[in-house]
C-alpha cells in the first residue's frame, strides 16, 4: 500500500510506518520523518545509482529535514550506518544485538530486549516472544522495539505484536521438508549482504544464488558459505559471476531454470541439509519481481514433494 493511499484516512493521531527506498529518497525535497531509522548499509542498486557514494547519499536523505525535535534510530553494530547517520540533526538512539556495542541504549541480552536508562536497564520485550529465525531478523526486532518505544508503545503491546507475527512471505519463509531436507524461501534477499545474513542463519546450506546482478561483491558470500554451506546452485544472468566468485569455496553447479535448480539443490542437500533461495540478485531476468520468484520457488518445491511422494508409493 503506497503512503499516498493513506492520506485521506490520516488524522493528527495517525502514525505512519514507512519503508522508504533509495529510489524514493533520492527525489525527496520536504520529506520529514519524526523518527528515521537506518538499519544497515551495504552495496545495492548499483545498476541504478552510479556509485556506492551516490547510493549512500540517497539513503542519507531520510535525515535531511530532521530537526533537534526528531529522533534518529541507528544500528550500533553497523559502522557504515553510524557514519551515514552522523549527518542527522535529530536526537540519536542506537540499538544493538548485544550490550557492549558503543552507546547502544536498546539491546538484546539475558533473554530480553532492554532499554538502558540513567536508573538502570529496563526490560522491554522477552526474546521468547520473537517467532523469527536469524540474527539479522532479531536485529530488526530490536530496531522496531526502539522505534515503537520512542513512538509511545509499551512493552505489552510489542509482545502482542511479536507473538502474532511469524514472518513475511518471501523472507526466511519455511516452505516444506522433503526426505529430511528443509526448503526456505528468502527471495527478498536481493543483495549480497542480505543473502549472507540468510546463509548464516542455517547449517548445511545449499544456496540458490543468481538473477540480474545489481552490484556488490559476490565473493562476500564465501565466508558464510565456508562456515554454513554445502554447495551453490547458480541461476539467471549472473550464473558465470556466481561460479567465478564462489567455486573455489564450495561446489557450484548451474541450472537453466528454477525447477532444475530446486531439483539439483535437493540432491546436493540430502539427507539433512537446507535448500535456501537467497539470490543476492534482482529477479527481472527471469521473473516479474522477487515475489513472483518466491511463488515460483514454492510451486517447484511442491511439485518436487508430489513427485517424491509418488515415487515412494510405487
Amino acid at each position: 500500500m503506497p503512503l499516498s493511499a493513506q492520506v485521506d484516512d490520516s488524522t493528527s493521531d495517525t502514525v505512519h510506518v514507512i519503508e522508504a527506498s533509495s529510489f524514493q529518497l533520492e527525489a525527496t525535497d520536504r520529506f520529514h520523518p519524526w523518527i528515521a531509522a537506518l538499519l544497515n548499509l551495504s552495496a545495492d542498486h548499483l545498476d541504478r545509482h552510479s556509485t556506492l557514494g551516490a547510493y549512500t547519499a540517497a539513503k542519507a536523505r531520510v535525515f535531511a529535514n530532521q530537526t533537534s525535535d526528531d529522533w534518529t534510530v541507528v544500528n550500533a553494530d553497523s559502522p557504515e550506518a553510524i557514519a551515514v547517520a552522523a549527518c542527522s540533526r535529530a536526537r540519536q538512539v542506537r540499538y544493538a544485538l548485544g550490550p557492549d556495542a558503543p552507546l547502544a541504549s536498546v539491546f538484546a541480552d539475558r533473554g530480553f530486549i532492554w532499554q538502558r536508562t540513567s536508573e538502570g536497564d529496563v526490560p522491554l520485550v522477552p526474546l521468547s516472544a520473537v517467532q523469527l529465525a536469524g540474527r539479522h531478523q532479531l536485529s530488526n526486532v530490536v530496531a522496531a522495539t526502539a522505534i515503537s518505544t520512542l513512538a509511545g508503545a509499551d512493552g505489552g503491546a510489542a509482545v502482542r505484536a511479536l507473538e502474532g507475527f511469524t514472518g513475511l512471505e518471501h523472507v526466511m519463509e519455511p516452505v516444506a521438508t522433503i526426505d529430511g531436507v528443509r526448503f526456505v524461501n528468502d527471495s527478498k534477499a536481493t543483495n549480497v549482504d542480505a543473502a549472507a545474513r540468510s546463509i548464516e542463519s542455517f547449517d548445511a546450506v545449499v544456496a540458490i544464488v543468481g538473477g540480474k546482478f545489481k552490484g556488490g561483491d559476490l565473493r562476500d558470500l564465501a565466508g558464510p558459505l565456508q562456515a554454513h554451506g554445502r554447495a551453490v546452485v547458480a541461476i539467471g544472468e549472473a550464473r558465470p559471476l556466481v561460479s567465478e566468485a564462489l567455486s573455489s569455496t564450495v561446489p557450484v553447479v548451474e541450472a537453466a531454470s528454477l525447477g532444475e535448480a530446486v531439483t539439483r539443490a535437493w540432491t546436493l542437500a540430502r539427507p539433512d541439509g537446507v535448500v535456501l533461495l537467497a539470490p543476492a540478485c534482482a529477479s527481472f531476468d527471469m521473473f516479474v519481481d522477487y515475489a513472483d520468484r518466491g511463488r515460483r520457488f514454492k510451486e517447484e518445491v511442491q511439485r518436487l514433494a508430489h513427485d517424491a511422494n509418488a515415487e515412494s508409493e510405487q
